[in-house]
């Protein structure tokens, strides 16, 4: 039975010239991160569950790809004589699949450095680039396997690492020429004290969650989809008015908050951590990406414990091009010291579907084969093909057409490939070693009786 070619969902292929500029985009980002001292690493793109479940909330938690234990999976199930009917949904996941694929490469950075910390320089600068998985409703812009380019600095606890941070993301985006970006950063701890301050204290994992949905929703839809969890009435009516305060937007109203009578530790912290960042990257920065304070961003990831950041197309309906924050916790779940850590992630799907859109990609953005020999007949193929040798050996790019085809197919294929030159070589160029130079685009000649040293110099 023959099998129709098909992707899974929420998937893609890449074509040459679509790798190509994705490769422009990520050696942008990867030389402003070698800039500011960053280094490469790895990590496997199939982790422990027990590594991943529990550290991206309820909802991160039910997208995490699950890999079926190898062999008869099942068996576990009935050792413990059990039917799969008779197990809740938590229960069978441990007995059937132990292993899950990466939904992001911060808690693996976190697993990572417990595991090698004996061989790192503290503070670690690192950043990663590859692929994660989320078992996500594909729309535009989202994917269920996509890249994720991240730079953190684990073991400094210095608020001067989050400007620095945000300064690459700025840097980027400009060498990127992508216009009307804008960082909107918050704190959690800011988040955190506004829902104490409302009485909202054991309630603050669902509050962020809900929040985080605040671009999405509507406040009235948000607060009756608590309704239907059943929170009850007075913390609704506390969730209400937290959310007016936030979308609200004024620095004036939080501090009356903050500061008030009610006063909130923590809150206090937040805000005080939120004003430095903010001053201390308008102070070091004179470009043209915006910086906002935006009460409402939460980013819903559970481990975040400081500032937060998300990057915005003013005027562009695509979702955040990148995210990040200060995390405190993370080392520590995985049994090493605790060590805090900051980090930002780059949308690339996103960017790379912007840039398309917007015609933002460079004309030429890497020079592939730079030229196609042609032998007119068999008789001069291994000619030509010596002659493809030579001009490799001194550094072009060089590829010969072998098959028997017309003129206007040769140029096509030529042009198809973003080759900028043709060389014809039949018996007359074998004979007097001189040579002919067409250019592809244009279907002209740009000279004739080059010698191959004359050749080597005019396309170097």
């Amino acid at each position: 039975m023959k099998i129709k070619p098909s992707l899974s969902k929420g998937t893609r292929d890449f074509l040459p010239s679509e790798v190509a500029k994705r490769n422009y985009i990520f050696d942008t980002i990867k030389s402003v991160f070698r800039k500011y001292g960053f280094e490469q690493i790895e990590t496997p793109a199939i982790e422990k569950l027990e590594t991943l479940t529990g550290k991206y909330g309820e909802e991160g938690d039910k997208l995490l790809f699950k890999i079926l234990n190898s062999g008869d999976y099942l068996a576990e199930v009935r050792n413990q004589k059990s039917a799969i009917s008779e197990l809740e949904p938590q229960e069978i996941t441990p007995l059937i699949a132990e292993k899950g694929l990466r939904y992001d490469l911060t808690v693996p950075l976190a697993r990572y450095v417990v595991q090698h910390q004996d061989q790192l320089a503290f503070p670690f600068k690192r950043f990663h680039i590859g692929p994660v998985w989320r078992a996500d409703r594909p729309q535009k812009g989202r994917y269920q396997e996509f890249y994720q380019c991240d730079a953190d600095v684990i073991g400094s606890s210095s608020l001067l690492n989050e400007v620095e941070l945000l300064k690459i993301y700025a840097e980027v985006f400009e060498k990127l020429r992508i216009a009307n970006c804008e960082l909107r950063i918050n704190n959690r701890k800011l988040l955190e004290g506004l829902a104490e301050y409302h009485g909202l204290k054991d309630h603050f994992e669902s509050v962020i969650t809900g929040i985080d949905k605040l671009d999405k929703i509507t406040k009235e839809q948000l607060l009756e989809s608590y309704v239907k969890l059943g929170m009850p009435s007075n913390s609704i009516d506390s969730l209400k008015n937290l959310i007016e305060d936030i979308t609200l937007k004024s620095d004036l109203v939080l501090t009356d908050i903050l500061d008030g009578k009610k006063k909130t530790t923590i809150g206090q912290v937040g805000a005080k951590e939120l004003n430095f960042v903010y001053e201390s990257f308008i102070k070091n920065y004179s470009g043209q990406v915006k910086i906002t304070k935006d009460y409402t961003l939460a980013r819903g990831l559970n481990y975040y414990t400081g500032l937060i950041v998300e990057v915005k197309i003013n005027g562009f309906a695509i979702g955040s091009l990148g995210g990040g924050g200060r995390y405190d916790n993370l080392t520590e779940i995985f049994g090493g010291q605790n060590m805090s850590g900051v980090g930002i992630s780059f949308g690339i799907e996103r960017i790379y579907d912007m840039m398309e859109e917007l015609n933002l990609f460079p004309e030429h953005i890497a020079e592939g084969v730079k030229v196609l020999l042609v032998p007119r007949d068999s008789q001069t193929e291994e000619y030509t093909f010596r002659q493809v040798q030579t001009l490799r050996d001194a550094g072009i790019p060089a590829e010969i057409f072998l098959g028997n085809v017309k003129k206007q197919k040769q140029f096509a294929y030529a042009e198809q490939k973003g080759i900028s030159y043709i060389v014809e070589i039949g018996a007359n160029e074998m004979e007097s070693g001189n040579f002919r130079l067409r250019h592809v685009k244009e279907r002209q000649e740009v000279g004739s009786g080059f010698t191959l040293s004359e050749l080597l110099q005019k396309l170097s």
